[in-house]
């Protein structure tokens, strides 16, 4: 599994088809996100992403994102 860090730039599908954004959180132990509670670990981390042009936040795994240049 690929690991990100905060300022990688990386996309996902959403319902509305690709998304590209930039991490700007790494969550590592549980949390709570938009009324929702996410598992989160040091060996399953989850990501925050800001969308590049809504400036959405989403919070996605590892195995959903793809690094781009």
């Amino acid at each position: 599994m690929s690991t990100f860090e905060v300022g990688d730039h990386v996309r996902w599908n959403s319902e509305a088809g690709y998304v590209t954004g930039r991490i700007t959180k790494v969550h590592t132990a549980d949390t709570d996100y938009k009324g929702h509670r996410r598992r989160c670990s040091p060996d399953d981390p989850q990501y925050e992403i800001k969308s590049d042009k809504t400036d959405h936040i989403a919070m996605h795994k590892g195995s959903a994102l793809r690094r781009i240049n």
